[in-house]
C-alpha cells in the first residue's frame, strides 16, 4: 500500500501564521483509494492526534469492501505520518464508519466501527449471532501504544437486541464523562424506523451496555457532558438538528426537540466541551464547540460555533468552508485551539484544519 506522503513532506496548504488558522489535506480522492469518507478524530492523553476514516472502492457505504485507515500527528496536526490500515480483510468483508474514544485513565484508544459481509444498515437482519453474515456487526478495535498497533473484538452478541435490524456506531467520536463512564453513540434500525441509543461502559471498556432507544426519527448523533453533569444528545436532522438530554449518564433521554439555531441538511456533525475537566460551575465549564454544514438543503457551509451556556444558545460562529463539505469531527488542542477533521468538496478528500478558539468568538468570564 503506497503512503499518501512522507511525514516530513506534509505542510499546511496555506502560508498562514503559526498562531492563525491553517489546514492540511490528509487524503485525496483517487490516491490510495478511489474515495475517502467518514472522518474520526481524537487526541490521546500524550498529545498524539489520530485521524481515521474509510478508504472506499466507491462512494457506497457497507456492504462494500471498505477498509478503515488512519494517520497520526505528533505536532498538533502540521505534519502527519504515512497512512496505516486499522481494519481490512478479503472481499466481500468490509469495515467502516469509525468513531474514536480515548480513556483518560487507562490511556487506551478505542475505535468503534461497523463490519459487514452481506448487508448494511437498511438491510441488516435481526438476530445477534457474531457469525451471521446477514447481520451488520459492531466491532471494536483498541490501541495501547498511541495507534501503532490495534487489537479487535466483536461486540454484536453482547450489545445487540435480537429484534433490531441494522445498527452501527455513529461515526466521529465518543466521550468520557467526568465520572469515568465511556459513552459511544449508536444508530439502530427497528420496526422500519431509525433510533438512537448510547453504549456505555463503567469499567474502562471491559463490559458495554446499551441504553434505551431514543426516537424514532434520529440518525447519526454526538453526545457531550454539560457542566451540570447532564448529557446532551445532538442528532442530524432536516431542516434543524434534534436535541435531547439525559440525567442518568446517557441511559435514557428526553423527547428530542428541534433546535432552530442549528440548521442542518441531515448530515453528521460534531460537538465537544472546550474543557471537559473545568471546575463545575465555572464559566469555562459551560463552553462548547459545534461544527456542521449549516444549510437546510445541501451539504455546504461548514460552520464552527461557540456556546457559552452549555449549548442552550450559540454565541458566535465562523464559516470554515463556504462551499461544499460534509462530515466533520472536532477535538480541543493545547492553547485553546480547535482541531477540525472534515470532508471537503463533493467528497474530494479529507482535510485537517486548526484554528484558535478566539477566532470563533469569546465568552465573558
Amino acid at each position: 500500500m503506497a503512503a499518501l506522503a512522507a511525514a516530513a513532506a506534509c505542510t499546511p496548504r496555506s502560508p498562514l501564521a503559526r498562531t492563525g488558522p491553517w489546514s492540511v489535506e490528509l487524503a485525496t480522492r483517487g490516491v490510495d483509494a478511489p474515495v475517502h469518507r467518514i472522518p474520526a478524530l481524537a487526541v490521546t492523553t500524550r498529545g498524539t492526534l489520530i485521524a481515521a476514516w474509510d478508504a472506499r472502492p466507491t462512494l457506497a457505504d457497507v456492504p462494500s469492501h471498505i477498509r478503515v485507515v488512519m494517520r497520526r500527528s505528533h505536532d498538533g496536526g502540521r505534519r502527519w505520518e504515512a497512512l496505516r490500515t486499522v481494519r481490512a480483510d478479503s472481499a466481500p468483508l468490509g469495515f467502516g464508519d469509525p468513531s474514536l474514544l480515548v480513556d483518560r485513565t487507562t490511556r487506551r484508544v478505542f475505535l468503534f466501527h461497523a463490519a459487514s459481509v452481506q448487508q448494511g444498515f437498511f438491510g441488516g437482519a435481526t438476530g445477534a449471532r457474531d457469525d451471521d453474515p446477514a447481520v451488520l456487526h459492531a466491532d471494536l478495535s483498541w490501541s495501547d501504544d498511541e495507534g501503532l498497533s490495534w487489537s479487535h473484538r466483536r461486540l454484536t452478541s453482547r450489545i445487540k437486541d435480537a429484534t433490531w435490524g441494522g445498527f452501527f456506531a455513529s461515526s466521529g467520536a465518543g466521550v468520557q464523562l467526568r465520572s469515568g463512564r465511556l459513552l459511544q453513540p449508536f444508530v439502530i434500525r427497528k420496526d422500519g424506523a431509525t433510533w438512537a441509543a448510547v453504549l456505555r461502559s463503567d469499567d474502562h471498556g471491559e463490559q458495554w451496555r446499551m441504553g434505551a432507544l431514543v426516537g424514532p426519527g434520529l440518525d447519526e448523533f454526538e453526545v457531550v457532558e454539560r457542566s451540570d453533569g447532564t448529557v446532551m444528545l445532538n442528532s442530524r436532522a432536516k431542516p434543524f438538528r434534534l436535541v435531547a438530554t439525559s440525567t442518568d449518564g446517557g441511559e435514557t433521554f428526553t423527547t428530542p426537540r428541534a433546535d432552530p439555531a442549528l440548521p442542518d441538511p441531515a448530515n453528521n456533525a460534531s460537538l465537544v466541551r472546550v474543557d471537559p475537566l473545568a471546575p463545575a460551575g465555572s464559566a469555562r465549564a459551560r463552553q462548547m464547540v459545534f461544527s456542521n454544514t449549516a444549510d437546510t438543503a445541501r451539504r455546504a457551509n461548514l460552520t464552527v460555533r461557540l456556546s457559552c451556556d452549555d449549548g442552550a444558545t450559540w454565541h458566535a460562529s465562523r464559516v470554515l468552508v463556504p462551499g461544499p463539505a460534509a462530515y466533520s469531527t472536532l477535538v480541543m488542542l493545547p492553547g485553546d485551539d480547535v482541531g477540525v477533521l472534515y470532508e471537503h468538496g463533493a467528497y474530494a478528500g479529507i482535510t485537517f484544519a486548526r484554528l484558535p478558539l478566539r477566532d470563533i468568538g469569546r465568552c465573558r468570564d
